[in-house]
């Protein structure tokens, strides 16, 4: 029997979890507050290229996610990243490398390509600029859903709107807005409790770019990724070296989550200014930037998982995925939003 679903959240574990469903003879309605579909596999688009300023590569270990990525050809490519070094405070190398257990992989163009090749069979089916507010019962068959949202017309004017009809309602959101919809609703306090164990960090990224380097020439150190011991920087990367980018020498450098946390609600121009600093003091690249810019996550590291993959309720048809159920991958957010959808399937 076909069912109607709705996916909150357009990230790799609510793709994941759309096509599956998909796949298994049913319908699905996804809805995105942002722009486009990826979530935190987010490319930024500048006129001096693009930037990969969430998630900066991706490991593959289940075979599933393996098979997965083989429905779209082409798209994923290793990215040597010359050996990830590691860094101390003073952007001196502690360690030539990291071991080289597994590969790192990126999209191309751009990280945000991989879930977009997944949405393509779901044309139609994803609502983007659309922020769900609450969740109800339907008024016209209580054993079904509705969704009241708010979305944004073309000129920027704010429209609200009732979705009806769902036999269920998957949220693939960050542990805290899952929890706030479901209390906002007054729905599932079963489903609500375990979340207030999990613990999710904050990340300010910044984006530079310097466009009058010569191409021949490496800008400052002769890597291209390193994790840093710097208090204000967990991960720098050249942009540029990863495969299907253009070559004009761009970075994108990722704040520690306790430094993050400490200047959550900084101005932008602060956190800008002081990751620009901390920047050139790993590097010793001193040249201002053409292009500057930085981009708040409030929930990006998972430091305490749910440690299961994901949250069903059967009986009322409603669900949680993502990969803070299990960790702070990709994968894992392509692991919890597949096996919600095999648990959905199975009880449908």
């Amino acid at each position: 029997m076909t069912k109607h679903f709705a996916i909150i959240g357009a990230g790799i574990a609510g793709i994941t979890c759309a096509r599956t469903l998909v796949q298994a003879g049913h319908q699905v309605t996804v809805f995105e507050k942002s722009r486009g579909v990826g979530g935190r596999m987010s490319t930024r688009s500048t006129p001096f290229g693009s930037f990969d300023h969430g998630t900066q590569y991706f490991t593959v270990r289940d075979a599933r996610f393996t098979q997965a990525i083989e429905t779209a050809p082409g798209v994923c490519k290793p990215w040597s990243a010359n050996a990830v070094r590691v860094l101390d405070a003073m952007g001196r190398v502690v360690e030539a490398a990291l071991p080289h257990r597994e590969s790192h992989w990126v999209a191309k163009p751009g990280m945000n390509a991989l879930v977009k090749a997944w949405a393509l069979p779901l044309e139609g089916q994803v609502q983007v600029s659309t922020k769900v507010l609450r969740i109800a019962r339907d008024a016209m068959n209580k054993k079904q859903w509705q969704l009241h949202t708010e979305g944004e017309d073309q000129d920027g004017s704010k429209t609200n709107h009732v979705f009806a009809g769902f036999d269920g309602v998957l949220l693939a959101q960050p542990p805290l807005q899952a929890q706030e919809l479901l209390r906002t609703s007054a729905l599932a306090p079963a489903l609500v409790k375990p979340l207030n164990a999990v613990q999710v960090a904050p990340c300010w990224t910044l984006m530079v770019a310097f466009p009058n380097a010569a191409q021949s020439i490496t800008l400052g150190p002769q890597w291209n990724a390193a994790r840093s011991n710097h208090h204000r920087v967990a991960w720098l990367a050249r942009e540029s070296s990863k495969p299907g980018r253009n070559q004009l020498e761009r970075w994108t450098i990722q704040a520690s989550a306790a430094w993050s946390q400490e200047h959550l609600e900084d101005a932008p121009e602060r956190v800008q200014a002081k990751l620009l600093k901390a920047f050139s003091e790993i590097t010793g690249i001193r040249a201002t930037p053409a292009h500057a810019d930085v981009h708040r996550w409030r929930y990006a590291k998972t430091l305490q998982p749910l440690g299961k993959t994901h949250l069903w309720d059967a009986k009322q048809g409603l669900g949680i995925c993502g990969d803070w159920c299990i960790g702070h991958r990709a994968e894992d957010g392509f692991v919890s939003g597949l096996e919600l959808s095999l648990a959905v399937a199975q009880s449908a």
